[in-house]
């Protein structure tokens, strides 16, 4: 029998998944790390927590899971996107990471913006300058710190990383890579074009790899650590998303995914490269070789869901304690109460500012419409539909570029809810599909592993052999209709509200009111 292992390398931990080749999961381990905001919009966390948390949750798999670690025929890694990991000559790392949902950089992405040309971005990266991307963190760098720019050999991406202490080799591949504003999309390479503009040496970066090649094997010193035999081939891999897209078996035409984690996506698989004229939607390399896909990006979803019951859900979580039962269940259960469309009242998750389609850090999130007839109950159950409007903000941009679409595939907490799948049926008006895996990055990294060993023959072939269709939940025309009405008011709040949120954010940081 042949076991892969997949890790994901997220925000808030390293997840290890073992596996065979059918996609049995034989155990699972999330090993958490803290998350590091020394300033406002900062966020930052320390690559060292990555290691020993992966080192931790290899462990734990192998002991839970009763495989030989001589039947691991592989290992593929997932790990959020954007990241910057600087390091000397000795591999020392230089500083902490800065992460994809840390916006300090608004100058920066400015300068970049005007210093390469919106042309040459659409046409080799693909994508706007935005804070969370990787070649604004470098800029910032170079503008803030620039005794740690100068140290630097050596630029990775978090997942890349792990790659390097696992393997002592410094590569890294496509649809991470697709994430930096440093990578010709199309071309799947690094843009010279984009290093001189910016004048960034471009041997600071690694070399690029397909998801699903052999990029590495374990070490006989990091073998002796974590239990695996030295000589394990690491595959390539893939950016969460990317990973996220595979495990979900969003690789063919006419898939498209709705992730709700702590933020969210819409994502679609593309034969070719697809570009958005505006640049609101994300255009990347696929984990599948020569494939994309489009994105769409929440950078609230479930985080709005967790903030609500963390702020205002107090008697939730007393009475989901009380019932031994999860505190989103009783949440749901008080959101069933409230009818289609809140009565009106409508939430803007924009409470770390907004990606798709704003790309707006100064974004602000509000209830709109309330009035002495609503409770709790519609609180709870317009953040909910709050999330997939905002999501369907990205799955309009995507329709618009003339993508397929013949389902929907649900994952994460959007998905485990009835009510959730049913509103988001209802918003997007198409079928929602949920499968067989819930694993998403790391189950997505597993099946890279398998095919970057030969334990599948291709990306599709094995997402066609192992995902399957477990629930489908079919568009209600009546509700179809409301939804409709309500998301159209929700798309005229955010330019409406946009000047003030802007006035918002100089008062808060200093800068006093402006007449």
């Amino acid at each position: 029998m042949a076991y892969l292992i997949g890790i994901d390398v997220g925000t808030t931990g390293a997840k290890t998944i073992l596996v065979d080749g059918s996609g049995k999961q034989y155990a699972s381990a999330l090993e958490e790390y803290p998350l590091y905001t020394p300033h406002p919009k900062w966020a930052e966390q320390d690559p060292e927590d990555w290691w020993w948390a992966t080192v931790r949750s290899i462990q734990t798999v192998l002991a839970e899971s009763g495989v030989s670690p001589r039947e691991i025929k592989g290992l593929g890694l997932s790990g959020q996107m954007h990241g910057l990991v600087l390091m000397d000559n000795g591999h020392c790392v230089l500083r902490p990471a800065m992460l994809w949902c840390d916006v300090r950089t608004t100058e920066q992405c400015r300068y970049i913006t005007e210093t390469i040309g919106e042309d040459l971005l659409g046409q080799s990266t693909c994508n706007p300058a935005l804070e969370g991307f990787t070649a604004p963190k470098v800029i910032w760098v170079r503008d803030n710190e620039p005794e740690i720019l100068e140290k630097t050999t050596t630029i990775l991406l978090p997942k890349d990383y792990v790659r390097f202490r696992l393997t002592g080799e410094i590569a890294t591949e496509v649809s991470d890579a697709a994430g930096t504003l440093l990578f010709d999309v199309k071309r799947r390479c690094w843009s010279e074009a984009v290093f001189h503009k910016l004048g960034i040496d471009s041997a600071l970066l690694p070399p690029v790899y397909e998801s699903v090649d052999v990029c590495g094997m374990i070490t006989a010193e990091v073998a002796e650590l974590i239990g695996l035999p030295a000589g394990t081939p690491v595959v390539g891999g893939g950016a969460d998303n990317a990973c996220s897209a595979v495990g979900n078996g969003i690789v063919r035409t006419g898939r498209v995914s709705a992730s709700i984690g702590t933020s969210g996506a819409i994502v679609a698989h593309t034969d070719e490269a697809k570009v958005d004229p505006n640049l609101q939607a994300h255009s990347f390399c696929h984990a599948a070789p020569h494939k994309w896909y489009l994105m769409g990006v929440v950078l609230s979803a479930g985080g709005a869901f967790r903030w609500f019951r963390d702020s205002l859900g107090d008697s939730e979580v007393a009475a989901a304690k009380a019932e031994g039962v999860d505190a989103y269940q009783i949440l749901t259960r008080r959101a069933a109460e409230a009818p289609v469309g809140s009565e009106g009242l409508i939430f803007l998750p924009y409470l770390t500012g907004e990606r798709t389609p704003h790309a707006d850090a100064n974004a602000k999130a509000a209830f709109f419409g309330m009035t002495l007839r609503h409770g709790k109950s519609h609180l709870i159950r317009s953040v909910m539909e709050g999330i997939a409007y905002a999501l369907r903000d990205s799955l309009e941009i995507i329709r618009g570029l003339g993508t397929p679409i013949e389902r929907i595939y649900a994952t994460g907490g959007g998905a485990r809810s009835s009510l959730w799948r049913q509103i988001q049926a209802d918003v997007y008006d198409a079928e929602l599909v949920t499968i067989n895996s819930a694993e998403g990055p790391a189950f997505g990294a597993a099946i890279l592993a398998g095919v970057g060993t030969g334990v599948y023959d291709s990306v599709e072939g094995a997402a066609d052999e192992i995902i399957k269709i477990t629930s489908a939940t079919q568009p209600n025309a009546d509700n179809v209709r409301i939804y409709e009405g309500y998301y159209q008011i929700y798309r005229a709040l955010y330019p409406a509200l946009k000047p003030q949120f802007n006035r918002v954010t100089a008062m808060v940081s200093g800068g006093g009111y402006d007449e």
